[in-house]
Order: structure tokens, then sequence, then C-alpha cells
């Protein structure tokens, strides 16, 4: 188990608290799982956000165009 010291917004505690007692409600170590919580969503969200744009850079194999034409593509005979 760790120990974190920040210094956040009073308007952000203030609300991530309310958040925290509406949903675990009022027991002792609600606070520091919904921040564990938070912590984890945060990273993974990072970590797919950094995997997307590197498929962007890179660019992705989509295989042979079979098609030579956007018409047809659309044609519907």
């Amino acid at each position: 188990m760790a120990t974190i010291t920040a210094n956040i917004n009073d308007e952000v505690e203030e609300t991530f608290r309310k958040r925290v007692e509406q949903v675990y409600g009022t027991k002792k170590g609600t606070l520091g799982k919904a921040l564990s919580e938070a912590m984890l969503e945060w990273a993974k969200k990072k970590e797919y956000f950094e995997a997307c744009m590197k498929l962007l850079d890179n660019g992705i194999n989509m295989g042979k165009l079979k098609y030579k034409t956007r018409a047809e593509l659309h044609d519907r005979h």
C-alpha cells in the first residue's frame, strides 16, 4: 500500500468526495478505493490513446484493394 500526498483544487476535491459518497457510501477506505479506481482508469485511457496514436502514425495494412473506383464499390446491380 502506498501513500501519495497531492494538492488539488478545493472544488475538485468537494465534487469527488460527494461522488464517492454517492457511489460507495461513507465507510472507511472508500476515498482510497475511488482514487485507486480513478487513477487506474486514467492510466488505461492514456495507454489506449497512445496505442491509437501509434497506429495512426504507423498506418494500418488494410490488404489489397478489390475495387478500383468508388462507383464499383457502391454499384448495385
